[in-house]
C-alpha cells in the first residue's frame, strides 16, 4: 500500500509561499483557513447535533475508536435501573421489551447501514460475531462444493478478525490466505469459500471498493463477509443495495452506544434459512422456553443469538441511536469528507514540511473518515500524541509511527479541526 501525499493548498494564481507567509495584500493562510472553518461551521446542517452530546472544551477526534456520550443515555439508563429493573423485574422481560431487544435495535443499526428489517441482530461482540458469520459462510459455500476450502482475509485486518479466521479454518478444514483488501477481486477463485474485509482500515483510514469486491467475490461462487467497524455510521454503506452476504460491525464507535457496547451480525435473508450457527444457544432456538435437547433454528436474523442479551448496555444503545432519527447518513458522509479534506489542508499549511506525511487516501471514494498521519521520526510520534492530548487533542497513537484522528460528524466541528492542526504543528515544532 503506497502512501498518500497531502493534498496541496491552492492560493489564487499565485506561488504558495512558506507556511505563515503571504503575498503583499493577501490574509495570512492561517488567517484564511480559520476563516473558512467559521464559515463551513456557520453552515453546517448537522451543527446542532453537537448538543445532544456530552462534551466539553476538548478537542475530541477519536470517536473513531470510542464515542462521546449521547445525553440520553444517563436518563434511560437510570430508568431501566430503577424501574424496569429495580420495579418490575422479571416483568421487563415482556412488558419492557428485553426479549426482542436484540431485534428491535437490530433495525435501528440496519436502517444506517443499509439492512431492510429482520437482517440484524445485536449482542455479542464483533470477534464473536465475526466467528459465527465467518464459520456460517463456509458452511453455506461448501454446500455448493466441498473444494471450497480457502478463506481470504484482508492481510492488513485488525489483528482479531484475522485470529477468528484461523480459528475457523481449523474448525471447517478450510486454509486461510491474506491478501491486500483491494486485491481480493482478482484473488478469489474456485476455491474461495468467503472472504472476509474491512470496509474501512482501521489504521489508514482507506475506504475499500464494498460494491465491486462484493461483485468479484460472487462472479466466483464464493460468500464474503464485511467488517464494518470503521465504516457504520460514518459513511453509507448499502448493505442490501450491494447484495452482501453478511456483515459484523461494533457500535461504540461512530455510533456512540458506550464502551464494550453490543455489536450487531446481517444476514441477508436470502441466506437466513441456510444460516448455520456455530454458536447454537437457547436464544436462537425455535421454541427458547421449550428447553428441548435438540436444537431447532429459529427463523430469521434471531438465528444470530446465542444467549441471554446484555440489556444494559443494549438500552444504552438503543438510547444513543436516538440522535440518528432526524439525520441522513449522507448529509454525515459530505461532513466527513470536508472535514478531513480541510485537516489534510491545515496540516499541510500548519506543520514543519517533511515532519508527517498522510497514509489516508486523498480520493473522497478511498476515505473513511478519519485521518492518519505518518511521522517521518518515529520514536517521537508516542511521545507526541501524548502531548496533543495533555494540551486538549484527543487522538490516538498506532505503533510505530501512526497518528490517528477520527472524526464525527455529528459532533465534530471545522473551527476544531482547525484548532487541532494547529496545536500539532506546535507539538512537532518543539520538538
Amino acid at each position: 500500500m503506497s502512501d498518500a501525499t497531502i493534498p496541496a493548498t491552492e492560493s489564487a494564481g499565485a506561488e504558495p509561499g512558506p507556511p505563515g507567509t503571504a503575498l503583499p495584500g493577501t490574509a495570512l493562510p492561517g488567517a484564511a483557513l480559520a476563516d473558512e472553518a467559521a464559515r463551513l461551521d456557520a453552515a453546517d446542517p448537522l451543527r446542532a447535533k453537537r448538543d445532544a452530546f456530552t462534551l466539553d472544551d476538548t478537542i475530541y477526534l477519536d470517536g473513531n475508536s470510542l464515542g462521546a456520550l449521547p445525553r440520553a443515555v444517563p436518563p434511560r439508563l437510570a430508568d431501566v435501573v430503577a424501574r424496569e429493573w429495580g420495579e418490575l423485574r422479571i416483568r421487563s422481560w415482556e412488558e419492557s421489551g428485553w426479549w426482542t431487544a436484540p431485534e428491535r435495535i437490530g433495525d435501528r443499526v440496519g436502517w444506517l447501514v443499509g439492512a431492510a428489517p429482520g437482517q440484524v441482530v445485536v449482542g455479542d461482540s464483533t470477534s464473536v460475531n465475526v466467528f459465527k458469520a465467518v464459520v456460517a459462510a463456509v458452511r453455506i459455500a461448501q454446500e455448493r462444493g466441498a473444494h471450497r476450502d480457502q478463506i481470504l482475509v484482508d492481510e492488513a485486518t485488525f489483528p482479531t478478525d484475522g485470529y477468528i479466521a484461523e480459528s475457523a479454518a481449523r474448525m471447517t478444514g478450510c486454509t486461510v490466505r491474506p491478501v491486500a483488501a483491494g486485491d481480493v477481486p482478482t484473488a478469489v477463485g474456485a476455491r474461495t469459500a468467503v472472504a472476509l474485509v474491512n470496509h474501512v482500515d482501521y489504521r489508514t483510514g482507506r475506504l475499500h471498493d464494498l460494491p465491486g469486491t462484493t461483485a468479484a467475490v460472487h462472479a466466483a461462487g464464493a460468500l464474503v463477509v464485511w467488517d464494518l467497524c470503521h465504516s457504520a455510521g460514518a459513511l453509507p454503506v448499502g448493505l442490501d443495495a450491494h447484495g452482501v452476504d453478511l456483515a459484523v460491525g461494533c457500535t461504540y464507535k461512530y455510533l456512540n452506544g458506550g464502551p464494550g457496547a453490543p455489536a450487531y451480525l446481517y444476514v441477508a435473508r436470502a441466506h437466513q434459512p441456510r444460516f448455520d450457527s456455530p454458536l447454537p444457544g437457547w436464544n436462537s432456538h425455535a421454541d427458547p422456553f421449550g428447553m428441548a435437547s435438540a436444537y431447532t433454528p429459529a427463523d430469521g436474523a434471531v438465528r444470530g443469538r446465542v444467549g441471554t442479551p446484555d440489556i444494559l448496555s443494549m438500552l444504552a444503545l438503543e438510547a444513543a441511536l436516538e440522535v440518528w432519527d432526524d439525520v441522513t447518513i449522507e448529509d454525515v458522509r459530505a461532513k466527513s469528507l470536508a472535514l478531513t479534506d480541510l485537516f489534510l489542508r491545515c496540516v499541510e499549511t500548519y506543520v514543519p514540511a517533511g515532519r508527517v506525511r498522510s497514509i489516508t487516501p486523498a480520493a473522497h471514494a478511498e476515505r473513511g473518515s478519519q485521518v492518519a498521519l505518518r511521522c517521518a521520526a518515529a520514536e517521537e510520534a508516542g511521545e507526541a500524541m501524548a502531548e496533543l492530548v495533555r494540551r486538549g487533542v484527543v487522538g490516538d497513537f498506532r505503533r510505530p509511527d501512526v497518528l490517528r484522528f477520527g472524526f464525527t460528524p455529528l459532533y465534530t466541528g471545522f473551527a476544531e479541526v482547525e484548532r487541532a492542526a494547529r496545536v500539532l504543528a506546535d507539538v512537532l515544532k518543539e520538538d
